[in-house]
């Protein structure tokens, strides 16, 4: 039980980063207000009507710190494992943000399977998206995956 109440809580701070992350992503909300914001404001409670699940705070300032601290390695490994024609800038704010949040953990987090990392964030890509993203951001970070982690394909 304490698993699943973790593991549930690690899936709620990783969509709230990538709601945090588009959100200075498109608005140019500084890091210290948006991780205020969302851990006084958000994390587990009632906002206009809508109730934000309990996340885990450490995990989400994790994922929205890190990706900060490192976009400039997250965002060539990106570019690199996109589909040739496309540029990480040509892709929707928030499809940034999964695919930053998703390779940061990838490179960062060794002790968290693959699997439930890319299961994860398809899984918010697909909340948010109705098209194809959900196979892009499957696609992009299987393959960092495999070249971060040395995993074969699928793993």
């Amino acid at each position: 039980m304490t698993t699943e109440k973790t593991a549930n809580q690690r899936g709620a701070a990783r969509l709230a980063a990538v709601q945090a992350l588009y959100q200075m992503d498109i608005g140019g909300t500084a890091l210290a207000d948006v991780l205020a914001e969302y851990e006084v404001y958000r994390l587990g409670k009632e906002v206009d009507g809508d109730t934000y699940l309990k996340a885990d705070p450490a995990w989400f300032r994790a994922i929205v710190t890190g990706v900060v601290k490192d976009q400039k390695t997250l965002d060539p490994m990106i570019a690199g494992a996109i589909s040739e024609g496309w540029t990480l800038s040509r892709l929707d704010s928030t499809l940034r943000a999964i695919l930053r949040a998703g390779v940061l953990e990838i490179v960062s987090k060794p002790d968290v399977p693959t699997a439930v990392i890319v299961t994860e964030y398809v899984e918010i890509a697909t909340a948010f998206f109705e098209g194809e993203e959900g196979k892009l951001v499957h696609a992009v970070l299987d393959r960092i995956a495999r070249r971060e982690r040395g995993q074969p394909k699928g793993n």
